[in-house]
């Protein structure tokens, strides 16, 4: 039977969160019921805690767990911290949802320290599953039209993405699979750890190089990509 909870990566975020030297602040956009939060606490205690929501079951479930939540939207309000003063950004299941990637990217980038460490988690467009589906002219499980995700990521388009936009802005510290349909999670967790670009999830451990430039806001108008997106 397939285990889809491993399609949120939990081992992956628990991996590179204990790679980061005691970061004082942990973001999360999208934080839901707080869980990635949580394990950042369980490896840095003494981190500061901070989720991003805008759905309100979800913002009561962090509340209660005692974690100062910001409601907004991504998609078109800054986030209220100062430049440079994030230590770790997460983004774990939300880029999907979201189609101003543009100033999602400029607000994170914006707000992370440089030498700090953004954390993604997508599904995977590219993933076996969805190969097989388009082989067979089916649309793939990670973007169909009747669902709640507008976008479809692969390792090295979202790698393109950030830096291509801005040169050497973010460099890949560490890269993870999750899941593997359609194996039950034994044969799934040891195809995923062997195949990642072919897992169901996809995980980015990204450092901040250099000082953030403004670029994502000019690149669609540099580029005349002909669709209003919000650019502040």
């Amino acid at each position: 039977m397939i285990d889809k909870g491993l399609n949120y990566g939990r081992q992956s975020i628990r991996t590179f969160l204990k790679t980061v030297s005691s970061p004082k602040t942990l973001l999360d956009l999208g934080a839901g019921s707080g869980n990635d939060l949580l394990i950042g606490k369980s490896i840095h205690p003494e981190a500061t805690l901070t989720g991003v929501e805008c759905y309100e079951p979800n913002i009561e479930k962090l509340n209660k767990l005692g974690i100062y939540t910001v409601k907004l939207n991504i998609e078109k309000d800054c986030l209220p911290f100062e430049n440079e003063s994030i230590d770790v950004v997460m983004a774990n299941q939300i880029l999907e949802h979201c189609k101003e990637i543009w100033w999602i990217t400029h607000e994170v980038s914006r707000v992370l320290k440089v030498g700090g460490s953004f954390i993604v988690g997508v599904p995977n467009l590219a993933s076996f599953h969805n190969r097989i589906l388009l082989l067979f002219g089916r649309q793939p499980t990670c973007i169909q039209n009747n669902s709640a995700h507008v976008r479809g990521y692969t390792k090295k388009d979202f790698l393109n993405f950030l830096n291509g936009v801005q040169e050497d802005l973010y460099k890949l510290q560490g890269f993870k699979g999750s899941n593997f349909y359609p194996f039950p999670p034994l044969i799934a967790k040891t195809l995923s750890s062997i195949l990642p670009t072919h897992s169901v999830g996809i995980f980015f451990h990204l450092v901040k190089n250099t000082p953030y430039k403004g670029k994502f806001l000019e690149y669609p108008i540099k580029k005349q990509l002909e669709t209003n997106f919000f650019l502040g």
